[in-house]
């Protein structure tokens, strides 16, 4: 039996849009339906939990990760970690078909040695949001980032390499995904509050799949 994939072959190139140097975006290119499965399984055996800030607060959004390394945060700080806080043990493991969906999103973004060891997944509930913030825990910035968007839509903004000023939006749909490196590598970065909406696979969720190399 073959598996569908998670995500288009081609894309055509009204589907691609580049945004600025460095940005680019893959309209519906990712398939919820194999994805979301695959988020449910992974969260059974390592839950979605409100990370601490470092200053002490509480994150909207609830996260989990999977592959060798997951991004966690606490009072210590922001980081990478190869155990799950919670547990003790090891992440799951990242399943091919994400991993195949980060390797591919990346390659048609002219990206071709991208090599994830981490895969964050967020979920956002209405009302969740993301405050603008960099990635910059890596210990590679040659590595792009590469972010699906899953479920009922949001509004991304992409500010500049230093914090402030005006962002410029992008609206994101179930299927989408952005890609970024190169000069925007380290641009700041931010999502609205999610509005109340209704997805046929993830109700009022919308979950986000940040894959990065973290070592």
């Amino acid at each position: 039996m073959t598996l569908p994939l998670p995500f288009a072959e081609t894309p055509s190139l009204r589907d691609v849009v580049s945004l600025e140097p460095g940005i680019t975006l893959l309209r519906g290119f990712a398939g919820a339906d194999v994805l979301v499965p695959l988020i449910r399984e992974i969260a059974v055996q390592a839950p979605f939990r409100h990370l601490e800030t470092p200053g002490g607060g509480r994150m909207s959004v609830a996260m989990t990760n999977c592959g060798p390394l997951g991004w966690v945060s606490d009072r210590s700080g922001y980081r990478y970690s190869a155990t799950d806080p919670l547990s003790g043990h090891a992440w799951p493991a990242m399943p091919a078909a994400l991993r195949e969906l980060a390797l591919s999103s990346a390659a048609h973004c002219g990206f071709d040695q991208f090599d994830p060891d981490a895969c964050l997944i967020n979920r956002y509930q209405p009302g969740a949001r993301m405050g603008a913030h960099r990635d910059a825990d890596e210990n590679n910035f040659e590595q792009p980032i590469v972010s699906v968007s899953l479920g009922v839509p949001a509004t991304f903004v992409f500010y500049g390499l230093k914090r402030g000023g005006k962002g410029k939006p992008v609206p994101l749909f179930d299927g989408d995904v952005l890609v970024w490196g190169g000069p925007a590598r380290l641009r700041y970065h931010a999502v609205r509050p999610i509005k109340d909406a209704v997805h046929g696979l993830t109700g009022s969720l919308r979950y986000n799949l940040t894959f990065r190399r973290g070592r």
